[in-house]
């Protein structure tokens, strides 16, 4: 089987314009680093679609795998939240390099956390993508369940700004 995901960072600027259209686009910074983007989940036409990873958390043991929602490893190394997933082309996002000299302690933690939870989503493959897609079959038809249509990302117009923004800022 290939397993193809990454770890990646989507670029903040990015994620910004996006979030200028639809408010559940995950905010992807925070006092130190860009948070990490776990992908390539599948593509759609000139699509890649990334989700971000949360790190582990005691809420994450009492919470249930869901069609958005996935737990790495039970929750004890995380989970990746699909509703979040956004669409992104090769120029919004970098790969993170998993191998490289730490400076701290933490980060050498976090770096760490972070190959444990690539290992696990490659090992479950392909539910990870089977899971990513049907949550985006289900949206875009409108067969989906109200609370969690709620909660998630609009594919779609997401789709639209991600070729809009590629086009204004990139070429």
């Amino acid at each position: 089987m290939i397993r193809n995901l990454k770890i990646v960072r989507v670029d903040s600027n990015y994620c910004d314009y996006l979030r200028e259209y639809d408010n559940k686009v995950a905010y992807n910074k925070n006092e130190k680093e860009l948070r990490p983007f776990i992908g390539i989940l599948f593509e759609i036409d000139k699509f890649q679609y990334f989700a971000p990873l949360s790190s582990p958390k005691p809420k994450h043991k009492k919470m249930k795998n869901t069609i958005d929602f996935l737990k790495i490893d039970n929750g004890d190394l995380g989970a990746v939240n699909f509703n979040n997933m956004i669409p992104v082309m090769k120029n919004n996002y970098t790969l993170v390099d998993l191998n490289k000299e730490t400076l701290t302690v933490s980060e050498l933690k976090y770096q760490n956390l972070l190959k444990e939870q690539l290992s696990w989503l490659n090992e479950h493959y392909q539910q990870v993508k089977n899971k990513s897609f049907k949550l985006y079959q289900m949206y875009n038809s409108g067969k989906i369940l109200e609370n969690i249509k709620a909660r998630c990302c609009n594919f779609k117009l997401l789709e639209e700004k991600c070729l809009e923004y590629n086009n204004i800022y990139i070429n």
